[in-house]
């Protein structure tokens, strides 16, 4: 899914390239350093949003809806984020869209640090923070092979790969759990605007102009269409599409939702808490990607692929079973480690298996059908927790994620691609992710 984790172009990805390559290109060194930054922010984010919620309403339906605020506008406005990306030049969608959001969670830290921040401002401000992350991930999903050589994509891949849950989901939480703990929630979301503006320099400093690519005659209906038949065509796309959009469903919001409220309210944690328990999945995500690029990946891809998100979904239930911070750590590192193996793997299938041309909608599509549930998901969370216990509910979203999950390893076809040759050579870095709006826990997530 969004994900993350986009792009081991080949077995080995990481003992067998220079990883950090890429760095010698200073358009790549800006744009990368800004990128390194603003997650950090993000991570800090995370923690900062879940926190101010609980402090300003402390039910599980508050921050449901600051989560269907967020993920709303961005579905909304994904496939226009894809389009003026390829229309306009890509650095100052990008540039538009971090001021915009440096301009948002200020706001919202002025408002934090005088007392005067109220639910539906959180809502409101979210949602524009939303929209505008629909427009930055296409377009720096689009500059890196603008601003790199082809034979430098792949270490490109590799070494967001790496940095991105350490930042994300390791340094950023566990910074913004001890920003909140000393300073308050205000001083988190101050700290994680000046990161948007640190990356907006960044990408003003960048020399190259990266031009979109002349305007194509066909039709943006006709080519979304043409996207969609191919996907159509081919089990292993629309049925881990489709399994993934399920299983998001059941178990995506109550993970993000109930996990601030387990440690904050029956486990009596702290923010730092909830900060430790998101960095243990950056620990479980960046071990899993350093072990996978120095072994290869499995031959069987995708029954391997569906093992591993059939265990991560049942680590959802861990969640719910245990009574302790280090019980959710472990439960956290458990399912980031397996999503991330699941995703490492999914990424590598479509850069092999989906001919160069068509990547980026199929890509585009991927994202959009596998987060198109989040809101409801969110939405169900409240209600459903509020009927049978937090508990309860991540232990049955486990279960039934799982279920569902492996179920559609057995649809006919689904391995039909195992073992195939690569449809074309090299790889493509066309999707690597911009995508960190997400939640903290399923960052990587799947397709």
């Amino acid at each position: 899914m969004h994900h993350s984790h986009e792009g081991l172009d080949r077995p080995g990805g990481f003992s067998r390239i220079r990883l950090f390559s890429p760095l010698r290109h200073r358009d790549f060194r800006l744009l990368w350093s800004g990128m390194c930054v603003s997650l950090v922010g993000d991570g800090v984010f995370l923690v900062a949003i879940a926190w101010q919620a609980y402090e300003l309403s402390n039910a599980p339906t508050a921050l449901s809806l600051i989560g269907i605020a967020m993920t709303v506008p961005t579905i909304a406005f994904l496939l226009l984020g894809g389009v003026f990306s390829d229309r306009m030049e890509r650095r100052r969608i990008m540039l538009a869209a971090d001021v915009g959001r440096a301009l948002v969670v200020g706001l919202m830290a002025v408002l934090s640090l005088t007392g005067a921040l109220e639910l539906w401002h959180m809502v409101a401000l979210v949602s524009a923070y939303g929209a505008a992350a629909a427009f930055f991930g296409p377009a720096f999903d689009a500059i890196t092979p603008q601003v790199l050589p082809a034979g430098e994509l792949a270490q490109a891949n590799s070494l967001d790969q790496l940095v991105r849950p350490m930042a994300l989901r390791l340094a950023g939480p566990a910074v913004g759990g001890l920003l909140i703990d000393a300073v308050g929630v205000g001083g988190a979301f101050a700290f994680d605007a000046a990161t948007f503006v640190v990356s907006a320099l960044a990408l003003l400093a960048m020399r190259a102009p990266a031009r979109a690519p002349a305007a194509v005659s066909t039709s943006v209906g006709g080519d979304i269409r043409a996207g969609f038949a191919y996907v159509r065509g081919h089990v292993w796309l629309w049925g881990t599409f489709a399994s993934a959009a399920v299983a998001y469903l059941l178990f995506m919001g109550p993970v993000e939702v109930l996990i601030p409220f387990l440690v904050k309210n029956e486990l009596h944690g702290s923010a730092s808490d909830l900060g430790l328990v998101f960095a243990a999945g950056g620990i479980g995500s960046v071990a899993c990607a350093v072990v996978l690029g120095q072994r290869g990946l499995p031959r069987r891809d995708i029954t391997f692929m569906y093992l591993a998100w059939t265990l991560a979904t049942v680590a959802v239930a861990g969640y719910g079973l245990s009574s302790t911070v280090w019980q959710l750590m472990l439960a956290s590192l458990a399912f980031n480690a397996l999503e991330t193996a699941g995703t490492i793997v999914w990424a590598t299938a479509k850069q092999r298996h989906v001919p160069a041309e068509l990547l980026g909608r199929v890509s585009s599509l991927d994202w959009l059908i596998s987060i198109g549930l989040l809101p409801l998901s969110f939405a169900l969370t409240g209600p459903v927790s509020g009927a049978i216990g937090v508990q309860a509910t991540l232990i049955g979203a486990g279960i039934v994620g799982a279920l569902v999950t492996f179920g559609a390893l057995l649809l006919p076809g689904m391995r039909a691609v195992e073992g195939a040759d690569d449809t074309r050579s090299g790889g493509s870095a066309e999707f690597r992710s911009g995508r960190s709006t997400r939640g903290a826990q399923a960052q990587s997530s799947r397709p």
